[in-house]
């Protein structure tokens, strides 16, 4: 290639987005300068988090930019090195974003083994989902033998290992997904004990149904109807770890209906229930080591499983994540940007 394309951010986006918040558009390739190297983006990573980026409100990271380059994690291919650490052919772990090229210092990559079959797996259970998975359920859920664990978004790229990791504490797994194919693949491949559809019109019946001792620990990947279904069905003591709140993030105004602040407050007083939110690398960047060995162990031995949704073009990105944020993709959402 002889030119970079890019996909900047165009427009904010009101409510849901849309394709005319993004646009494409190509520059020269760029030259990398002194501890530098040219990166090739292969896959770019996808995530709910991108959404918040692009609204200009305060939160734990900066907005993209008006004119930018939208933000997102890369396994890219070292094209030109200028750094001592790294050669023409290495596989590293970035954040170059949505884009054919990009420079990079090269403290700032992770350099991936060569011998790695499915490169992009770094992008997901050896990567930020896996991450947020393994640290927010452990370290936060603390789940114990025998205690019942509900999952959102169980077929998504966190709550697939968030489920199985459960499974491996000697837990009791409930999913939710969003459909009937999504939940058998949470039972049938994942092994979660069982897995309740939000679609269906008694989900809150069925879920309570499903955990007839009660809630020990809800990972939060959705809020919305999903919590107020959870929220009456938690134990004493309950521990619940937020890392994403899907079904809000294109809301511009708080919805319509009764204020449940005081519901949410009395509950977590009179069961103390403890709740948490967490920014994955802000929090645990320094325990990274400790879950990439353990979740590699996993892998190694089959007892972790991962499913990749893989779009295929840089020029799709836009309308794949207008999709992931409707729930469309199944597993984790990827890129193909080039081989």
């Amino acid at each position: 290639m002889t030119t970079n394309r890019q996909i900047v951010l165009n427009s904010r986006p009101v409510g849901a987005p849309t394709l005319d918040n993004f646009r494409l558009v190509e520059s020269a390739i760029p030259v990398p300068a002194a501890d530098e190297v040219l990166l090739r983006t292969m896959y770019l990573s996808l995530d709910p988090y991108m959404r918040g980026r692009m609204s200009d409100t305060p939160s734990y990271a900066p907005p993209v930019e008006l004119n930018a380059v939208m933000v997102g994690g890369t396994v890219a291919r070292v094209e030109a090195s200028n750094h001592t650490d790294f050669k023409v052919g290495d596989l590293v772990l970035s954040f170059s974003g949505w884009q054919d090229y990009a420079v990079a210092n090269g403290d700032s990559l992770n350099k991936l083994s060569p011998t790695l079959t499915q490169p992009s797996i770094a992008l997901g259970a050896l990567g930020m989902p896996g991450f947020t998975a393994y640290m927010g359920l452990l370290d936060i859920g603390q789940p114990k033998a025998g205690e019942t664990v509900v999952v959102a978004a169980a077929s998504g790229a966190v709550g697939a290992i968030v489920g199985q990791i459960a499974k491996l504490q000697g837990c009791r797994v409930i999913g939710i997904a969003g459909g009937a194919d999504k939940c058998a693949y949470v039972t049938d491949e994942l092994g979660f004990d069982a897995c309740i559809d939000r679609k269906d019109p008694d989900f809150a019946a069925q879920l309570a149904a499903a955990c007839p001792a009660g809630i020990d620990v809800y990972f939060e990947n959705v809020g919305g109807a999903v919590f107020d279904a959870v929220l009456p069905l938690l134990n004493v003591g309950a521990r619940v770890p937020v890392c994403g709140l899907i079904a809000s993030y294109n809301d511009s105004q708080l919805p319509a209906g009764p204020d449940r602040l005081g519901l949410l407050m009395g509950t977590l007083l009179k069961k103390r229930i403890k709740m948490q939110g967490f920014i994955i690398f802000d929090d645990y960047g320094h325990r990274y080591g400790e879950f990439f060995a353990a979740m590699n162990e996993w892998l190694a031995a089959g007892k972790i499983k991962f499913k990749e949704d893989r779009i295929d073009g840089l020029e799709n990105a836009p309308a794949a994540f207008i999709g992931l944020l409707e729930g469309k993709n199944f597993g984790k959402l990827v890129v193909h940007v080039a081989d």
